[in-house]
């Protein structure tokens, strides 16, 4: 049975202008076309996953058979060979070297970090205040993913050059993933943008590794657990190159998910008053007025359904896998070497799995219901052994910001100015003005 073809296919350069031009309206309709849709990128022929079933098999129960696919290839020149991108026996190398970046104890290390950027994050407001609330989560993320990396007086100077530099990266970074080769080269504004801010993010970033290894202190951040940490068969640490990639990886993929994710939080509590009034009492209750802990995440559960929808309804956009042997998918035989699409997105809006996906429902997360959701329904940070490591922090993250600025504050949106979504590798809001009240 031959695979349907997508349609809106151009002559040389595929559906990618139909997928750049569209975004989440092309990926998700794709489900109307079968369970595995062909879809040309420029002229190389990918198959595209519709149905959680078959996104489980992809990312876990014949993940052996797929490594990182062609997109994350292009990503590899300029981003490196970290955790996100790697592959095989060095992946999985350097995700037991990292892990340990990520245990319980150190989260609870971060966490205090994550309190009091957040404290003074909302110590600054005025009440009556507009705020651009997505430029102040960028902020703050870049902030919290910065110090939790970089803890010296040079990593300030490299936090910096985060906060003018990794928005820039990602954001022109997926144009080049999805294009022909030959775009990358043409000097045009977004190119040389992009170029100029990978290469000062690289000096800084190599200056404070070399600063480190003429230290040669444990300050416990990040990158001191990175260089400090040794191969469990072969004794061997991470090269200078190395820690680099990995630097580059965690700082991508820490700040985007979480910045997006906290914008839209506050975006849709404003929207819906009946989902506010459940999160302040909650809050209320459990904190009694106090600042918010580590200890105390696990009793916001209700908040913790709030993010969960919010990470549903604004998930990245897509995921790409290439398989390494003959796999047999709904029927259809995928040849080693072929490219397979993902979308989180497309998966997230599936009605099949979301009655009324468009419609903010936290209650969808209640413990009576989300334990009947198809098993790759939701994979805000993929699934199986690639599953991003720092999802508990990005999830802690978000839950004490969130705590923290409805404590003491409501925002509320700026009447006539409209909020809309930009399309780029995730769901970006337009801008996000709102008015900072205090609550009485």
């Amino acid at each position: 049975m031959a695979v349907p073809v997508a349609p809106s296919r151009w002559p040389l350069l595929g559906h990618t202008p139909s997928m750049l031009r569209r975004r989440f309206a092309f990926t998700d309709s794709l489900r109307e076309h079968g369970e595995i849709v062909r879809v040309d990128l420029g002229p190389m022929p990918t198959f595209f996953v519709t149905s959680p079933e078959l996104t489980h098999r992809v990312l876990v129960t014949e993940g052996a058979s797929f490594r990182k696919g062609a997109m994350f290839d292009k990503f590899r020149p300029y981003l490196g060979n970290g955790l996100v991108l790697s592959n095989g026996p060095f992946h999985r190398s350097q995700r037991r070297l990292i892990q340990p970046a990520f245990h319980r104890d150190r989260i609870a290390r971060y966490a205090e970090t994550m309190v009091r950027a957040a404290t003074d994050l909302t110590g600054s407001w005025q009440p009556g205040e507009i705020r651009e609330i997505d430029k102040d989560m960028q902020g703050l993320a870049v902030t919290v993913v910065g110090e939790a990396l970089f803890s010296t007086e040079m990593g300030k100077r490299a936090i910096d050059e985060v906060r003018r530099s990794i928005f820039v990266v990602i954001k022109q970074g997926m144009i080049r993933a999805l294009s022909p080769s030959f775009v990358e080269k043409l000097p045009v504004p977004g190119n040389r943008a992009f170029d100029g801010a990978i290469e000062r993010m690289r000096a800084i970033v190599l200056e404070v590794i070399e600063s480190w290894r003429t230290d040669g202190v444990d300050h416990g951040d990040v990158l001191s657990m990175l260089l400090l940490a040794q191969d469990e068969d072969t004794g061997a640490t991470m090269t200078d190159q190395q820690t680099y990639d990995e630097v580059l990886t965690l700082l991508t993929a820490g700040i985007e998910t979480t910045a997006l994710a906290l914008s839209w939080i506050f975006h849709e509590i404003a929207r819906n008053p009946g989902v506010a009034q459940r999160l302040y009492a909650e809050i209320d209750s459990v904190l009694a007025g106090r600042p918010v802990g580590v200890a105390d995440i696990p009793k916001l559960t209700y908040t913790l359904q709030v993010v969960n929808e919010v990470l549903r309804l604004y998930p990245i956009w897509i995921l790409m896998r290439r398989a390494t042997a003959d796999v047999e998918l709904g029927g259809e035989q995928i040849p080693a070497g072929a490219e397979v699409i993902i979308s989180p997105h497309a998966l997230h809006f599936d009605p099949r799995s979301y009655p009324a996906p468009e419609r903010f429902d936290p209650d969808r997360w209640a413990p009576d219901r989300a334990g009947d959701l198809t098993k790759g329904a939701f994979i805000p940070f993929g699934a199986g052994t690639r599953q991003c490591v720092g999802n508990v922090f990005a999830q802690t993250e978000i839950i004490i910001t969130v705590a923290t600025v409805l404590t003491s504050w409501r925002l509320v949106p700026v009447p006539e100015q409209p909020v809309r979504v930009k399309f780029t590798s995730a769901a970006y809001p337009s801008r996000l003005p709102m008015t900072a009240v205090p609550r009485t």
